[in-house]
């Protein structure tokens, strides 16, 4: 690895890439230290300092801005607003015909779908910037501190006006950085600032566990959490890479004195085929009612129940509700993402066909009997994932926001793994020692 690394900074153009990327990875961390205008940065810090790693029912924002939700920064909203946005318009591509017909128009219908979601995106910024600013003005955004009330001093109109269109320009900012690192640097810019943003908040996480642990001062709890975090790398790697290839057979054709096709190759389907979107989808539904039932100003019984059920990681109701939206949102992503009967249809048009499968409906009847076997344990796998690390190390003062559980996890082992691939490829096309060996 040490010597990939090595001859990658030795390539004159990869290594002005990497350069690069870390360049522009310098600027956004810098961003999400940055305050808003209007905002109390001293009571901010006290508020921050008070939480002690709890944050709630931010904690999935929070993380994916890199911790700088919380502090109410420029780039407090991240990448959320684009992923949100991203989402829509995928799961909007098949509810659609007019988007449908723009995928299936190649780079440039791809190119105007990118534009839609760049719209999207800000105006979604726009929304939970407003949000952010209303929920920092009600003392909500950190419930049990005593100054949570003083965040925004300033109750003017113009304020909140400025606030929000700070938030929503450091959106833009967050978008265009990840489309330079695809652009110029080492391509997957937002899944890299993604990575960045989680990892970032790693280190004051597991500090915060080995503060609050009794056993030797908190290293043993502290020890054993990285542990726990090392076997999940690995069961996340195992799984991630792990896949069904089903064969594939071209027939022969004779065009004149050439001959076409004879070629053999396979559908890789991945276990794990719907990636971390079940995670975030079924995160984000458990989010809604608790986040409903906080700006409730009535004591209502819905809201005591939402309260003591929906607002803890560590409540059985919870994490049973969390499982089984998990595994729903993994077969609904893979029922809209991958097509057996346009797979179908396509190899049939090119003269392909699986060996033992007619060509047609029944190629269509058995991809989708494969799918729906290999999306089982593909599903439960994600539930465990994002369960696991709860239920396990809950004896050990780990709070819900433990660092190697659920989406975490996923996306980091996720990046990491495309990025290499990435770099290796552009090192292959130069370097051929590792084959010739």
């Amino acid at each position: 690895m040490l010597t990939a690394f090595a001859r990658a900074f030795r390539t004159p153009d990869l290594r002005k890439k990497l350069l690069f990327t870390l360049g522009i990875i310098v600027v956004y961390r810098v961003g999400t230290h940055i305050p808003i205008p209007g905002v109390n940065y001293q009571a901010v810090q006290s508020c921050v300092d008070q939480a002690s790693g709890n944050q709630g029912l931010f904690g999935l924002v929070n993380m994916f801005s890199g911790g700088a939700l919380l502090q109410i920064t420029v780039f407090a909203l991240g990448i959320m607003p684009y992923i949100t946005a991203s989402i829509i318009l995928q799961l909007l591509t098949v509810v659609i015909p007019r988007l449908e017909a723009l995928k299936k128009e190649g780079q440039a219908g791809t190119a105007k779908i990118t534009q839609y979601t760049r719209y999207l995106t800000v105006a979604l910024a726009i929304l939970q910037g407003t949000g952010l600013v209303a929920t920092a003005r009600s003392g909500a955004l950190f419930s049990g501190c005593t100054v949570a009330s003083s965040i925004v001093p300033d109750q003017a109109i113009f304020t909140t006006i400025t606030m929000v269109v700070c938030m929503t320009a450091g959106t833009a900012v967050v978008m265009w950085l990840g489309e330079l690192i695809t652009d110029r640097g080492i391509g997957n810019g937002m899944s890299i600032l993604m990575f960045i943003s989680i990892a970032a908040t790693f280190p004051s996480a597991l500090w915060a566990i080995k503060k609050q642990g009794t056993l030797a001062d908190g290293w043993i709890e502290f020890g054993t959490v990285i542990l726990v975090g090392l076997v999940m790398v690995g069961l996340v790697v195992f799984v991630e890479q792990a896949q069904r290839r089903i064969p594939v057979q071209y027939a022969k054709r004779m065009i004149g004195r050439r001959s076409y096709g004879g070629t053999s190759t396979y559908i890789p389907l991945k276990v794990n085929q719907a990636g971390v979107i079940p995670v975030i989808f079924a995160s984000s539904l458990l989010y809604i009612p608790a986040l409903v039932a906080q700006f409730s100003g009535s004591k209502s019984g819905w809201k005591t129940w939402v309260e003591q059920n929906l607002t803890k990681g560590d409540h059985p109701i919870y994490l049973v509700s969390y499982f089984l939206l998990i595994v729903f949102f993994a077969f609904f992503y893979v029922a809209i993402s991958f097509n057996p009967e346009e797979v179908a249809d396509n190899m049939k048009k090119y003269g392909g066909f699986i060996p033992g499968i007619r060509a047609g409906r029944p190629t269509a009847e058995y991809l989708s009997y494969v799918l729906n076997r290999i999306t089982w344990p593909g599903s439960l796998y994600l539930g465990l994932i994002a369960l696991v690390p709860t239920m396990a190390l809950v004896g050990f003062g780990a709070n819900q926001n433990f660092p190697f559980g659920g989406t975490s996890i996923l996306i980091i082992v996720g990046v990491g793994l495309e990025t290499v691939k990435q770099i290796e490829s552009q090192l292959q096309q130069r370097n051929y020692e590792g084959f010739l060996r």
